[in-house]
């Protein structure tokens, strides 16, 4: 499976976000997206789920067969928000049984509602609170964990890990690790050191275009200092340099 992007363009007013950007993404990787403040990266993976039109371009699922399609459903991307958007008026046990009746279909493990919340941390004195009262870090968790559930072609993830003490983000960190066989994985994040543990492949989206990172610098010692100078623009060294 592979997610194409083809010749991308996307503005708002006089801003342009996307100018021609095209990129692949390839199942079986962990791709860290990284880009400034403003640069588009949220842009992007709304324009990746549908829930926001482009102004030019194309964004194809490919098949091993090498089959096409632009028409995907957005049920086909699963989508980590920085902010999770739950129901708060359900207990973590009962959105999860709900999730559960209206996807049994797409299931990829049959396990309990006990189950599933606890393998992403949720321990059982906490499944039976609303989850108005949980924490960001435990409805991060719960929306990372329905994403999990079902498994969809593409995953995305805006911003993961940055609302989890290091024992929680450690076992996300693992859970991340342990499905990327079965999906196309696309985060963005600031946190360099996460993207060096975490990614196969680096994409930065600069200067409008989606442009690799080359994977044998990844593990230098200079890697931040290399990746701030790929993402810093000309008139910024100019003001540095004056």
């Amino acid at each position: 499976m592979k997610l194409i992007l083809e010749n991308l363009e996307k503005r708002f007013d006089k801003k342009v976000i996307f100018d021609k950007a095209s990129f692949t993404f390839e199942k079986g990787k962990i791709y860290g997206l990284l880009g400034r403040n403003g640069a588009g990266k949220t842009t992007l993976f709304n324009s990746i789920s549908r829930n926001l039109a482009l102004d030019g371009g194309k964004i194809f699922l490919e098949d091993e067969a090498g089959n096409r399609n632009n028409q995907y459903d957005n049920t086909d991307i699963g989508f980590i928000y920085t902010q999770p958007n739950l129901p708060d008026f359900m207990t973590g046990a009962e959105f999860i049984q709900f999730f559960m009746d209206i996807n049994a279909a797409k299931l990829k493990e049959r396990k309990t509602v006990e189950e599933h919340l606890l393998s992403v941390g949720i321990q059982r004195d906490d499944q039976h609170k609303l989850l108005k009262d949980y924490s960001h870090g435990m409805k991060n968790k719960v929306q990372m964990l329905v994403t999990f559930m079902v498994m969809p072609p593409v995953i995305l993830l805006d911003e993961p890990l940055t609302s989890f003490d290091l024992i929680a983000a450690h076992e996300i960190k693992e859970l991340i690790l342990s499905i990327k066989s079965d999906s196309i994985i696309i985060f963005s994040t600031h946190i360099l050191q996460l993207a060096q543990d975490l990614c196969d492949e680096l994409v930065l989206l600069h200067d409008q275009k989606l442009t690799p990172v080359d994977v044998t610098i990844m593990h230098d010692k200079d890697f931040e200092d290399q990746v701030i100078a790929l993402l810093t623009d000309e008139e910024d060294r100019d003001g540095v340099n004056e």
